[in-house]
């Protein structure tokens, strides 16, 4: 599952989002810059957990702090939250009801036994897509905000010897559809198609014990 992902703020816009503007990549630039393109990683409880995430609001792309992870009763859920199987999705379409996309530079796993850290990506600098489902919560500091699950599925051959799973990389064309679309099993089954177009292009780089340096791509 995603253990952990980072922005870098020198992200190339190519593979931006479909529909963002350029105050939504002005935001990430300078989210990513203020947190030093650090990695993310999920926090404890009495800690902020507050992260760029692209949602629809009124019917067009919007950028948002959203928690990392479901909040209930103001606290991080008991079970594992931070990220959500497709094929769940496939049996319970309803809990796509609300989506987001969670923008990244890399995502990191741990290939097991050996422990070793790799990072995971489409290239130096390119800014890709993560599909989440999305619902509201509540902080322990009692505020209101959107929380999110990064939605995973199996891994190619190419990369199951290094993690058997791996996050659903939204192409931009595809970026308006699962922002938008409705619900149904059919949007999680086109979301996987749309991911599986990518595939060949997603490496992986050993990083030993460190995810917070900067990218090697």
């Amino acid at each position: 599952m995603c253990a952990s992902y980072g922005l870098d703020p020198r992200f190339t816009d190519a593979e931006g989002l479909a529909d963002a503007d350029e105050a939504v990549l002005d935001g990430l630039r300078s989210w990513a810059q203020h947190n030093a393109g650090e990695t993310l990683r999920p926090t404890g409880r009495n800690l902020r957990n507050l992260n760029p995430v692209v949602t629809a609001t009124d019917g067009a792309a919007a950028l948002e702090a959203a928690w990392w992870g479901f909040l209930v009763d103001g606290q991080p859920a008991r079970f594992p939250s931070i990220n959500t199987r497709s094929e769940r999705l496939q049996d319970r379409p309803g809990a796509l009801r609300t989506r987001g996309l969670v923008p990244a530079t890399g995502w990191y796993e741990m290939q097991k036994p050996e422990r070793i850290w790799h990072e995971f990506g489409l290239g130096r600098g390119v800014l890709f897509s993560m599909a989440a489902v999305t619902q509201r919560g509540r902080t322990p500091d009692g505020d209101g905000v959107t929380c999110y699950s990064i939605v995973m599925r199996p891994a190619p051959p190419h990369l199951a010897d290094i993690h058997d799973r791996m996050p659903v990389l939204i192409p931009t064309a595809f970026a308006d559809d699962w922002l938008h679309g409705d619900p149904t099993r059919d949007l999680i089954d086109e979301a996987l198609l749309a991911a599986a177009g990518l595939d060949e292009r997603v490496a992986a780089v050993p990083r030993g014990d460190d995810r917070g340096a900067q990218t090697l791509f």
